[in-house]
């Protein structure tokens, strides 16, 4: 499987006031310099025209499907359109506008399951936006779980992973209050985010034997019980689990000393306990070309490590560098699925 034999990629349009149009455009107008994986764009196409004028940017615009979308994408933007309530204006949200941003990502993931598109490529949404026009989850991360769960009639845990160029990271607990974390842990939990985790890294990114570095919750892991119980009543015999499942994992490790150079090369990916151990470290490594990568779904989805930016709109000083990143690494997933893993 080549890429020109796989299907387009499925990009989002995210929240159109936010800074997913401008980025978009910036990669599109520097595609051949980029070699930019093709990708049929899925939102409102007034909205991408209106702010490829208000910048000055020559970029044309196309009604599209995903079996045309490869074809036309050298002379125009590729379109499948999904209006939105009222005009996107830059840096300004409209909760009016949430069932447009909601049903342009529907409309990515029912393509990819039924394989018109190789890859969901979801550009930033706003979740108070999203919540204003009663939005009931946490984030994208837990939306996409939700419809996959819909299309397999069977439940998914979706597991974050931030994949950068010096850093593999994996939040146990994810868009949930630090107060919370302690009583959402679960050994469980910790097994199940680090079995699908060691799976997607074999069957997807290609790694024959992931090796598993988890950290503790506690400063120093607990420091032997002193500093907490749970890294030894959940953490270690959650690892004890993966590791008579053929994993190799080990810890838990003191969360302080696991992101310097020299132990960052002992472990393809660290399992974190909770939402900031992971990002911290990910956003700090590599702030501009992280991608979010969900794993535990029955197709790919990426996107851009980084927000909405709504101050950024419009104004050209947005940095494309996460959603290239992005693209290219859902394509490379893409091919290598197809190839058989």
């Amino acid at each position: 499987m080549t890429v020109a034999t796989v299907p387009p990629l499925a990009l989002t349009m995210g929240d159109p006031s936010g800074i997913g149009l401008d980025i978009t455009l910036d990669l599109w107008a520097a595609r051949a310099a980029l070699d930019l994986p093709a990708f049929v764009f899925i939102g409102d196409p007034q909205a991408l025209t209106r702010r490829a004028q208000e910048r000055g940017l020559d970029a044309a615009v196309t009604d599209a499907t995903p079996e045309t979308a490869r074809a036309q994408f050298d002379t125009a933007i590729p379109v499948l359109p999904v209006p939105l309530a009222e005009p996107a204006v830059a840096g300004a949200p409209s909760s009016r506008n949430a069932p447009a941003i909601i049903g342009a990502i529907e409309t990515a993931v029912h393509l990819t399951l039924a394989g018109r598109t190789a890859a969901v490529v979801t550009n930033p949404i706003a979740k108070s936006v999203l919540y204003e026009a009663g939005f009931p989850f946490p984030g994208h991360t837990e939306f996409l779980a939700e419809l996959a769960a819909r299309a397999t009639g069977r439940p998914v845990l979706p597991v974050m992973l931030l994949a950068g160029p010096k850093l593999r990271s994996v939040p146990v607990t994810i868009h949930i209050p630090l107060r919370d974390v302690p009583d959402t842990l679960t050994e469980d939990l910790v097994y199940e985010t680090a079995l699908i985790t060691a799976h997607d890294l074999k069957q997807r990114f290609g790694i024959a034997a992931p090796r598993l570095a988890v950290a503790g919750l506690n400063p120093h892991a607990g420091e032997g019980g002193a500093l907490g119980k749970e890294d030894e009543t959940i953490v270690a015999p959650a690892i004890s689990r993966l590791k008579a499942a053929g994993v190799d994992a080990f810890g838990p490790l003191p969360a302080d000393t696991m992101f310097h150079d020299e132990a960052r090369a002992a472990y393809d990916v660290a399992i974190c306990m909770y939402h900031d151990q992971a990002l911290i470290p990910a956003k700090a490594l590599g702030f501009d070309d992280s991608v979010n990568v969900t794993l535990g779904l029955p197709f790919i989805r990426t996107s851009p490590d980084h927000g909405t930016a709504f101050s950024l709109a419009g104004t050209g000083r947005a940095k494309p560098d996460s959603l290239l990143a992005a693209l290219r690494l859902a394509q490379e997933l893409a091919v290598h699925e197809r190839s058989g893993g």
